[in-house]
């Protein structure tokens, strides 16, 4: 019997819109990072991109467990002597563009330094707001609340 790999023009990848209002930011990105490997599917292959393309709507009403709001610091260097930053998950979450914690979440998940996991994460679209354009692509809805208890919270 042999290991059946996939070959990368053999890979279907389907369309699938999740909406995100009330869901926990680590689980939901747990359940996008898979769905965009590749890995719910049996013909799964490390080495080939055969994930779906994920639309994520309402990004802006995901709800963070304990007090990861206010207490979640992210740091970053500029470069120059003393130059460290540090900037709360609050105020990212409330500035202009609400859907980049849902994205670092995700591509924190994904495979680190690698050329397909770059090219997976262009496969994922998060929208703050309940409209998408990508309607033409006929997209399956996912409930991510139904899956597990835990995934949602009521704010």
């Amino acid at each position: 019997m042999k290991t059946y790999a996939l070959k990368p023009a053999d890979a279907e990848k389907d369309w699938t819109l999740i909406d995100a209002e009330g869901l926990v930011v680590g689980r939901l990105a747990s359940i996008i990072a898979t769905r965009l490997r590749g890995k719910h599917k049996p013909t799964f292959t490390p080495h080939v991109d055969s994930g779906d393309h994920i639309v994520v709507v309402n990004a802006d009403k995901v709800v963070f467990t304990g007090k990861k709001l206010t207490d979640k610091k992210f740091y970053w260097h500029t470069g120059y002597p003393g130059g460290i930053k540090e900037r709360t998950m609050e105020k990212i979450f409330n500035g202009a563009h609400p859907e980049r914690v849902l994205m670092k979440a995700v591509e924190r998940m994904m495979p680190k330094e690698s050329p397909l996991a770059r090219g997976q994460m262009t496969c994922l679209k998060i929208y703050a707001g309940a409209e998408h354009p990508h309607e033409a692509q006929n997209p399956k809805t996912l409930d991510v609340a139904a899956m597990n208890s835990k995934n949602k919270r009521d704010a």
